[in-house]
């Protein structure tokens, strides 16, 4: 473990762990077994044992070591601190909740001597303690329709559960394998396992490590699997699959094997033929055999996530299987299957000390899956994909949430010997930052992004050879400790740190570059740059601005930076020191003025090609274009300021696929013939990247229609599809499809959907634009082709829906269906859609793709006004039982009705969707779509409809006690309740007490009181005889389980003036009455209500001596002094609350310790206590807030 790092001293270690399952029961949802752990007590005085285990029911703990004769029972409490959060049901901001989910997770880890279950050891084991002799805990367990962790897919229909495809399997987010059975969950305690499963001779069973043998029970009417696992692994890794799967043996390695459902056997060579290859890269890569005997993969329906792994075992989503004549699904798939892999030997094999090197451990996983990408797909789309990563990283850094520090203390000052000063030790809980239970999804996947992106810096920092021989060091120290099973004194070397592994960088390499990723990881936000420059021709120079932009999500980059100018003698790279916000740099020039219009020059590849230089407008300058950072070094975002020439220059002549890309976008903002011209020779050049070409179709759409002097050529784009696609007979008519060169299948997919975006005055799409497409789909013939042309016709769907407009008459919810004033393309749009939907019915296409861009395309109809906004016709689409695709795609348009519609109907819809839907990735799926578009924004809440008590009680009710057991969704309900009403309490949330806030401005108050509504409570200001006093208290207090109808009824959207207008003065003075009270009190006077009640702890809310009689208002001091005051009087009157710390609380002993009160005699074996964290308070106690100084401020 880390030095510096605050953790509890371990007093024990996991050594071995026996899995069984005994039965898994497909009618009840049922999984029934028993654990057994071998723990090596590490101190001579333990004497209590903490597990991992929520979920499931413990029958019983017994205990067992060398020299006892039988099984001891032990004592054992449970006490699960995630199940209920936040426990005061008067706060609902984010931060209080945060803090409380934090604490939670942190008094669970294992790390901090942590646990669900806290088992006792009987004193009979004490001397096997004294001598450190190995305990074995047996813990028996039953699952009982588990709502996370394993997953039951049942189809409807007829027959055993084997004939209708009934499958389970598991599932893991972070360190999760508490869910279905008892064990340390921790990353970094790994021991070797005996894993036992019994299932149904018809069912296979799938597990981690080797089948050792197959043995029928006693009654021989099930089978049991024996699974050996001899590599040390977390129970974390630990995943398993039941069900009637066809195994499917890789032809060329005999240790992998495939498991998918029936049917579906024929789909898996040509999905996983290329596997080997990865399996010969890698090794050859690293240096470094496979480090497991064996390789499975399972297919499964309704996954939780597309690809999941565990120890030399991958659970993966059906639909990543594709036939051989499908174009696109190929690059999904194969990117998680190398992934997959990747994660074998970096994730599985090789595992994490503490969550704060989460990090290092996904970057090294995406860095080698991008080598084989890059191996597989060229070099261009490796690039391509970079740029992506690039771009989603600095879009979320500064346009969204921005991410948190991927590291929680600073490595800069941290010396090579890795030994830390007292002032670097961290807290327990701030290496929690990074835990897969405190973030969401999308938080964790920027952390990926941002990891892959700051390894691959590493590699441009030392190379990757010696970043090769690094990844082999670590991999080699596990591989010998792996080896050593008898010992687990070594299994340390089997766990990486972000300390560890840059000392292993500086030992292999001879580089420190703690600096240099220090600034990257222990550091939040992105660079943002905007660079100028302009050539001086007197000096031959070129004069540089970079101004360093500063703000949310940006960081102040300092240090070194490469800037590469194409000038006429050949491209020249020159590095410059950034270390202000805005810096001026002198970059000497090689070449001297242009001569000739027409010359040959050198490019940064060393080729040389001929240049027409009469576009240039300066022509002494010999600067032909200018780039920052080309190698994507830095995680930034650049904005160079360059003439539109340069950009031509750029685009045609630059080989770097992320520079025409870059180049292609700047140029939309300068429409010209040049401009035209550059696209349309990009878009018709056989070797330029395809996705460099559909990109310049996206781009000559907008450019045509945005200058006038190109209007009269807006049928560019489709003289460029007739030329390349048209019949040799009629150029309007297209081919035969014939996909067999992917290239121009990605190009014939893009121009019709970039026409559809070629408006006339921004809103409407010209008629002959849809006339087009509606040919393209009329005329379309695939009977001698040889791949699918569902993706194809799917584009040309989706593009034809892009064309509607606005319509000239908008039709409402209460429009007559008959009498639908659609315009010519709109009907015609609307046939062909309801044609090809129905034709779906009968011959489906690929993942039901066509069916998809149809539902967008009704959406996008209603969304213009032409036909009436429903939303039933989508909820149908969504229903569970229907691909899951589909059903998706309903539910984004769903939500789009709560966006656009704001829809309360659909709204709570999908919200009992979230709470109810059998699919985990369904209801996730709405919420990060209700994320994305929220019902309303944070700035327009008071106008919204959706800004509601009903709302913010629902969304508290999932993430406090609905979604506990599902920490993906729990985070992301958080996150959708940070978005719409940030991590302060939600403004249509009443506040608790007696206040008054006071418009200065308006000279006018308003009251906050909480006073629900009961029968026989007096209005606001009456007065309350004595005896009716104790009864009126407990109306005056809310009940939890009432909560929404008593806010509801209680606090109209309206507040109540408690003062007119009229008031001249800038200073008001209010007039106080309370209920029971025969005098009104001024508002700047110290008073404190009276509170008469019965007190059962003999405590006293107030101080004896105190007078209950109001006092005179003093003459104002000054401002420090009052402040003083009311420092004191808060003080003081916190010092008169409740002690609740030696309170006796009902059913609780608090003179016992954990110890005692598990011995003692009227304590059952088993016993759960839930800690709710509720403030214990007397029913009868008033509780009221009154605050008199800041009254008497105004």
């Amino acid at each position: 473990m880390k030095k510096g790092i605050h953790q509890a001293k371990k007093e024990y270690k996991l050594v071995h762990q026996i899995l069984c399952v005994t039965f898994v029961d497909f009618q009840r949802q049922t999984l029934q077994g028993f654990v057994e752990l071998h723990i090596q007590p590490l101190v001579p005085l333990l004497s209590r044992i903490k597990l991992n285990c929520r979920q499931c029911r413990i029958y019983r703990v017994c205990i067992k070591g060398p020299g006892l004769d039988s099984w001891l029972e032990a004592a054992f409490l449970t006490d699960d601190p995630c199940a209920k959060i936040g426990t005061d049901s008067r706060k609902r901001n984010l931060d209080y909740f945060y803090s409380n989910l934090q604490n939670a997770v942190n008094q669970t880890e294992p790390e901090n001597d942590g646990g669900e279950i806290t088992v006792r050891l009987p004193s009979e084991t004490m001397p096997l303690v004294e001598d450190k002799k190995i305990l074995r805990v047996s813990i028996e367990f039953v699952l009982d329709k588990p709502s996370s962790g394993i997953h039951f897919c049942i189809p409807n229909g007829e027959g055993s559960f084997a004939k209708r495809n009934a499958h389970m399997f598991s599932y893991n987010w972070g360190n999760s394998s508490r869910l279905w059975f008892p064990c340390i969950d921790s990353l970094s305690e790994i021991c070797t396992w005996k894993i036992e499963v019994t299932a149904d001779p018809d069912m296979m069973v799938v597990s981690p490590g080797d089948l050792a043998e197959k043995i029928y029970t006693e009654d021989e009417k099930r089978i049991t699997h024996h699974f050996t696992l001899t590599t040390p692994t977390s129970a974390s890794n630990i995943g398993i699959a039941v069900g009637p799967f066809e195994v499917v043996s890789d032809p060329e390695m005999s240790d992998v094997t495939y498991f998918v459902l029936p049917g579906l056997k024929p789909l898996v060579k040509n999905t996983t033929s290329f596997l080997a290859e990865a399996f010969e890269f890698f090794e050859e890569t690293l240096n470094t055999q496979y480090p497991h005997s064996t390789f499975k993969l399972v297919f499964v329906d309704e996954a939780y996530e597309t690809s999941q792994v565990f120890q030399s075992l991958a659970i993966l989503n059906t639909n990543l299987l594709h036939p051989p004549f499908i174009i696109e699904q190929p690059f999904e798939t194969r990117r998680y299957l190398i992934e997959s892999l990747a994660q074998q030997f970096f994730g599985m094999f090789v595992s994490i000390q503490s969550w704060a090197d989460l990090w290092l451990i996904r970057g090294i996983s995406l860095y080698l899956t991008g080598l084989f990408v890059k191996k597989m797909f060229g070099n261009n789309e490796y690039r391509h994909w970079l740029m992506k990563e690039m771009e989603t990283l600095c879009i979320y850094e500064l346009d969204g949430p921005s991410l948190a520090p991927l590291y929680p203390f600073p490595l800069a000052a941290v010396p090579l010997d890795g030994k830390y000063d007292s002032k670097h030790e961290i807290k327990q809980e701030s290496l929690l930052k990074q835990h897969p239970h405190l973030i969401s999804s999308e938080q964790l996947k920027m952390l990926e992004t941002k990891s892959h992106l700051i390894m691959r810096m590493v590699e441009l920092r030392i190379g990757q050879d010696l970043l090769m021989q690094t990844f082999n060091k670590v991999l080699s120290l596990a591989t010998s400790a792996a080896a050593r099973r008898s010992d687990s004194s070594h299994w340390n070397s089997m766990l990486i740190s972000t300390n560890g592994f840059l000392k292993t960088i500086s030992t292999v390499s001879g580089k420190d570059i703690n600096v240099f990723v220090d600034q990257w990881i222990c550091h939040t936000g992105v660079a943002k740059f905007n660079v100028s420059f302009s050539f001086n021709r007197k000096r031959n120079i070129i004069e540089l601005e970079m101004t360093q932009y500063s703000g949310k999500g940006c960081q102040k980059y300092v240090g070194p930076l490469i800037v590469c100018v194409q000038e006429l003698d050949g491209s020249f790279s020159h590095t410059v020191q950034v270390e202000d916000t805005v810096s001026r740099h002198e970059i000497p020039c090689h070449s001297k003025s242009r001569r000739n219009k027409k010359k040959k020059i050198p490019l940064i590849t060393g080729e040389e090609v001929d240049m027409d230089l009469s576009a240039t407008f300066d022509t002494d300058s010999p600067v032909l274009w200018v780039r920052v950072d080309p190698d994507m070094t830095w995680a930034r975002r650049v904005i160079i300021q360059q003439p539109d020439y340069m950009w031509q220059y750029q685009l045609r002549y630059e080989r770097d696929v992320t520079s025409q890309i870059e180049a292609v976008r700047a140029l939309q903002k300068y429409p010209c013939i040049g401009t035209r011209n550059a696209l349309v020779d990009i878009l018709h050049q056989n070797e330029a990247f395809f996705r460099v070409r559909t990109e310049c179709a996206q781009s000559l759409a907008k450019v045509l229609i945005a200058d006038t002097e190109l209007s009269g050529e807006q049928t560019e784009l489709i003289e460029i599809f007739e030329k390349m696609f048209g019949s040799k007979a009629c150029a309007s008519i297209p081919r035969y499809n014939d996909f067999s060169n992917f290239i121009t299948y990605f190009i014939q997919k893009a121009i019709p959907f970039a026409l559809s975006n070629q408006r006339l005055d921004n809103t409407q799409c010209a008629s002959f634009i849809t006339k087009f497409i509606l040919n393209l789909l009329k005329f379309n013939d695939n009977r001698t082709n040889h791949f699918s042309d569902g993706g194809y016709l799917s584009a040309l769907i989706e593009a034809l829906g892009n064309t509607i407009g606005p319509a000239d008459n908008r039709i409402t919810e209460t429009t007559v269906k008959s009498s639908l004033p659609l315009n010519e393309e709109a009907r015609a749009v609307l046939s062909e859609v309801n044609r090809r939907l129905n034709m779906e019915k009968i011959l489906s296409s690929f993942k039901y793709s066509v069916t998809c861009s149809c539902l967008k395309a009704i959406r996008r109809l209603q969304v213009t006004g032409h036909i009436p906004a429903e939303s039933a016709f989508f909820r149908k689409y969504s229903q569970y039982g229907l691909f899951e695709d589909i059903r998706l795609t309903a539910l984004e348009i769903l939500v789009d009705f709560v966006h656009v519609n704001s829809s309360e109907k659909d709204l709570d819809w999908l919200l009992d969707l979230v709470e109810k839907d059998p699919v985990p990735r369904i209801r996730h799926h709405i919420v990060m779509c209700l994320t994305k578009s929220p019902p309303f924004e944070k700035k327009k809440s008071v106008d919204s409809v959706f800004n509601n008590l009903t709302l913010v009680e629902r969304l508290w009710q999932l993430m406090n006690s609905d979604c506990t057991l599902e920490y993906r969704l729990r985070c992301s309900i958080m996150e959708f309740y940070s978005t719409l009403w940030g991590r302060i309490t939600p403004p249509c949330v009443p506040s608790h007490g007696f206040g008054v806030v006071i418009d200065l401005k308006e000279k006018k108050a308003l009251s906050n009181i909480t006073a629900p509504k009961a029968p026989a409570s007096p209005e606001m200001g009456a007065s309350v005889s004595a005896g009716e006093e104790g009864t009126l208290a407990k109306k005056r207090r809310l009940s939890v389980e009432h909560f929404d109808d008593q806010m509801m009824d209680s606090f109209p959207g309206t507040p109540m003036s408690m003062c007119s207008e009229g008031s001249a003065t800038n200073k008001i003075k209010l007039k106080i009455k309370l209920a029971g009270e025969e005098t009104s009190h001024d508002s700047g006077s110290d008073f404190l209500p009276p509170v008469k009640t019965n007190d059962p702890l003999g405590l006293s809310l107030l101080d004896d001596n105190e007078s209950n009689s109001s006092k005179k208002v003093k003459k104002k001091k000054k401002k420090k002094h009052k402040h003083k005051d009311k420092n004191k009087d808060h003080e003081k009157n916190s010092s008169k609350g409740l002690d609740l710390a030696n309170t006796s609380l009902p059913g609780v002993n608090r003179e016992l310790s954990l110890d005692d009160r598990l011995a003692s005699a009227n304590s059952p074996l088993s016993l759960s206590l839930s800690r709710t964290g509720e403030e214990f308070k007397p029913d009868n106690v008033t509780e009221m807030m009154v605050d008199s100084d800041e009254l008497s401020d105004m």
